[in-house]
């Protein structure tokens, strides 16, 4: 749990950097992904983030390998308490009392699902579950171009939501990624699945902090890269809280999740230093 705390950290701080760095860029009417993540790949903000984003990730694999993906998902999405605290920090945002509790119900949601945490399944799940991931990611990708067309409320959340998918893809992938030896790993379809993945949720929520209402898009984002491997992991992996705590496992879940949803409007900080 500790390693996914520290990613949650590196990621929670991340974003701060990258929203700023993003809403700092200028969009024109024609602008595309590609030429707009280009310019934002300029920004020292966003580099900054990058770099701790990768940090987080070799920290999220560490924890990937060892905890129920539930747990892990909960985790990541504490990374909103982490960007609150942030901005208050750098930003010099305010925080009202209902966003303070909605911090304090993250972390009592992550203390729960730490104490009901029992062992990481041993499953691998039918070989279909290793087969679609890469196709999952692609599907991914081709909602992310239709969203484009949308109006900007919906394509907010779409984006979002597609990146949260996105991520939950390198999630599971990265746990069913048997053996790490070459060349065995280049025929496993689970590691093609954890890049494209990881390459559509990056693409898609780069797209979606600028182009689009970013508290939506975070929403989305929490939605989507929680919900999902967490299923995933109860119903093929085999990922089970200790006996006679599954409530308190539940409990915990919805606990970091819903306090996650309520300090959305972190995603946004760059709107509050327009100018920086």
């Amino acid at each position: 749990m500790v390693f996914a705390l520290a990613s949650a950290c590196c990621f929670g701080t991340a974003s701060v950097l990258q929203a700023v760095a993003a809403r700092a860029v200028e969009t024109g009417s024609a602008s595309g992904v590609a030429p707009m993540l280009l310019r934002v790949l300029r920004q020292w903000r966003f580099a900054a983030g990058l770099a701790l984003d990768g940090l987080g990730f070799l920290l999220q694999v560490v924890a990937l390998r060892s905890l129920p993906l539930y747990a892990v998902g909960a985790a990541l999405a504490s990374s909103l308490a982490v960007t609150a605290m942030v901005a208050v920090w750098l930003l010099d945002t305010r925080v009202s009392v209902a966003e303070w509790t909605a911090v304090a119900t993250v972390c009592a949601g992550l203390a729960m699902i730490a104490l009901a945490s029992g062992v990481q399944g041993q499953h691998f799940g039918p070989a279909a579950l290793r087969w679609s991931l890469p196709g999952v990611a692609l599907v991914v990708l081709l909602v992310g171009a239709a969203a484009g067309r949308l109006a900007d409320r919906l394509r907010a959340l779409l984006l979002g939501l597609g990146a949260g998918v996105g991520f939950g893809v390198v999630e599971v992938a990265v746990r069913l990624i048997g053996s790490l030896e070459v060349p065995r790993i280049f025929g496993d379809p689970a590691l093609y699945g954890l890049l494209l993945g990881g390459a559509a949720g990056f693409l898609l929520l780069t797209s979606a902090l600028q182009r689009g209402s970013v508290t939506v898009a975070t929403a989305g984002m929490v939605l989507g890269e929680t919900a999902g491997p967490a299923v995933v992991g109860i119903l093929w992996l085999g990922d089970r809280p200790r006996s006679g705590l599954e409530w308190l496992a539940a409990a915990g879940f919805v606990a970091a999740v819903v306090g996650a949803l309520a300090l959305t409007r972190f995603g946004n900080v760059a709107a509050e230093v327009s100018g920086d």
